[in-house]
């Protein structure tokens, strides 16, 4: 589902990107609940990305970080292809994060924690925050090409992750229709460019997370991330690392 052009300064959010803002226009409403939510006169929303447009966040999830583990863990979830097209989040509750918890175990992940997180209306904030954590752990070392090659092509397009992947364009066809099974180090890289997409869903919709990999940024010593994502590359190089932390600085910075 596309998202769409990032709108100009002042205009409210576009769907598509993951944005924080007051969710009411009385600075009470927000500030108790520890969220640190930015005042804007389109003050509705909280979050939005595709079908995921939370205007609310009930307790716990009220909680600052608690909030954040959720959240890191619906980005992701989303980026890596694991939540269906028609999964629509207006609201972060327990039995909202359940669903979503579901998807990803269905995917294979985090199925250990599935006992104590298929309802998380049993557990305080402390052990919530802890398997949220365990969650989003479970997501970052758990590559998952078939759910992520459909993904990735919707976002970044054929020529364009053929290219950040150091392979043809034929290969991501066929191993995104299954018809070749994904080798382990192009895996790898399919799900660190999943994980820097969820990172850049933060700030950016899916155009301007197209243009963000072939803009050179200062921090890359002015070199575009695409640039450092060379030949038959490894997420555990150097020039990956700067990409992904310089990624999830975007999302504290999105003018970065």
């Amino acid at each position: 589902m596309a998202r769409r052009e990032a709108a100009p300064r002042g205009a409210p959010p576009a769907l598509g990107t993951l944005t924080t803002v007051r969710a009411g226009a009385d600075s009470s409403s927000c500030a108790s609940c520890g969220l640190g939510l930015s005042i804007g006169s389109y003050s509705d929303i909280i979050l939005v990305m595709p079908m995921i447009q939370i205007r609310s966040a009930e307790k716990p999830f009220a909680n600052a970080s608690l909030y954040q583990q959720a959240v890191a863990a619906i980005s992701r979830a989303d980026a890596m292809g694991l939540l269906p097209d028609a999964e629509t989040i207006e609201s972060l509750t327990r039995r909202t994060m359940a669903r979503v918890l579901s998807h990803i175990m269905k995917a294979g992940i985090g199925r250990g924690l599935y006992k104590d997180l298929a309802d998380p209306s049993g557990c305080d904030v402390p052990r919530l925050e802890k398997l949220l954590a365990q969650v989003n752990d479970a997501l970052e070392e758990s590559p998952a090409p078939a759910y992520e090659w459909p993904r990735l092509v919707q976002v970044l397009g054929v020529d364009r992750l053929a290219g950040l992947l150091g392979i043809s364009r034929s290969s991501v066809r066929r191993y995104k229709e299954q018809a070749r099974e994904t080798p382990d180090d192009v895996a790898a890289r399919l799900h660190f460019v999943a994980l820097v997409v969820g990172d850049l869903a933060g700030a950016y919709n899916d155009i301007g997370i197209r243009r963000w990999f072939e803009r050179p940024r200062t921090l890359l010593d002015d070199r575009a991330p695409a640039d450092l994502l060379t030949a038959e590359w490894s997420p555990a190089g150097p020039g990956p690392k700067k990409i992904r932390e310089l990624a999830r600085a975007l999302v504290a910075a999105p003018a970065t």
